[in-house]
């Protein structure tokens, strides 16, 4: 996990015009801020922090590990109480604008020759093989996807290879693809990836934190933090307990949670945050691994031809180069040859045997 997200800062996003520039064109702005990420932890949290800044420096992280002093010297405006550890990622780190990354990826892929549709897969065309699997059922093929288009039109789009890569909707697309459904067998496992509903904040302090020193901060409450262009506005997240999690059916924004849980816990940490404006927000939809909050990503265990990359539970963009890069090598060399993702395979789920992280923001 480390790897894919470490190549994916280092390796693409500082050098964005290299990778996915056009000739002719000028290179894309992805609105890239280095500015660092600040995790704070109560004593129950502090050695897996350390456990983690360890291993962190060792794949080539440069994570410093900060007392309440220091993370007051450095950041005056941070209230330290029951702060006992943090940690500063001080190079690599940062944010960048995930829609602009995506058209950049997209209009790349589009000088190259890659054709996109717009529609929904409703469906695929299973059809049964002579073979048989050990219960006597027909094994089927799968080469055509059944889409509606945007005009509500249906057509069949056929394919030699095919890469479930749906988010939040790829549990969905498992279960077209009968995953859950046969009683024996790989497919007897139903997809754990289901769509979670998060909102995200936009809020003005003209008295917060300078925002071209600010990081991005991780609370112990789990809320984060950050700057948001200039004019003291600052983006905040958090994601609901289990027991609140609310109804996908929408994509409304609940601002009693902000209200009630977000904004009390933005003014403990923040004193200045006590007083703000909330400007903007909306929500959007995590594709969700009930299972252990990590991707599944690698060769389908049922169908010869399909590739998985869904599940990230939030960390998709972070991730998304590397894991683009590891889908391609397993497709064309059968391997992973760069960074070695079988952990992440399909086995796990089918034997029940989550690959949880710890210290997960």
């Amino acid at each position: 996990m480390l790897d894919m997200s470490i190549g994916g800062r280092s390796k693409l996003l500082q050098n964005i015009g290299q990778h996915l520039g056009i000739d002719g064109q000028s290179a894309p702005d992805i609105n890239l801020k280095l500015n660092g990420y600040l995790l704070l932890t109560k004593e129950s949290g502090a050695e897996q922090l350390i456990q983690n800044q360890r291993l962190q420096t060792e794949l080539g992280a440069q994570i410093d590990l900060l007392s309440p002093a220091k993370v007051n010297s450095m950041f005056p405006w941070v209230n330290t109480d029951e702060i006992v550890l943090a940690a500063y990622g001080v190079r690599n780190e940062g944010w960048f604008d995930p829609w602009a990354l995506l058209m950049a990826f997209k209009a790349k892929a589009q000088s190259l020759g890659a054709n996109y549709m717009n529609g929904e897969v409703i469906g695929f065309n299973l059809k049964n093989t002579a073979q048989t699997d050990s219960d006597g059922h027909n094994i089927q093929t799968c080469n055509e996807a059944i889409i509606r288009q945007s005009d509500g039109t249906v057509k069949a789009l056929a394919f030699g290879t095919g890469i479930v890569c749906c988010g939040a909707f790829s549990g969905a697309v498992a279960k077209s693809l009968g995953y859950g459904s046969d009683q024996s067998g790989v497919r007897s496992v139903a997809l754990p990836i289901e769509p979670r509903k998060r909102y995200v904040f936009v809020f003005q302090c003209n008295d917060g934190p300078d925002p071209d020193r600010c990081p991005l901060v991780f609370d112990t409450s789990s809320i984060y933090f950050r700057p948001e262009g200039k004019g003291g506005n600052y983006l905040s997240s958090l994601c609901p307990i289990e027991a609140e999690e609310p109804s996908v059916d929408n994509l409304d924004v609940d601002y009693s949670f902000f209200e009630n849980t977000v904004w009390p816990q933005l003014a403990h940490r923040v004193k200045a945050f006590e007083s703000i404006k909330l400007k903007t927000s909306w929500a959007g939809l995590y594709d969700y691994n009930t299972m252990d909050q990590n991707a599944v990503i690698g060769k389908d265990p049922y169908y010869d031809n399909m590739y998985w990359a869904a599940g990230f539970s939030g960390h998709g963009i972070q991730m998304g180069a590397a894991v683009g890069r590891a889908v391609a090598e397993l497709i064309v060399h059968n391997k992973y040859k760069t960074i070695d993702l079988t952990r992440f395979g399909w086995d796990r789920v089918l034997n029940d045997q989550p690959f949880r992280e710890l210290n997960v923001y």
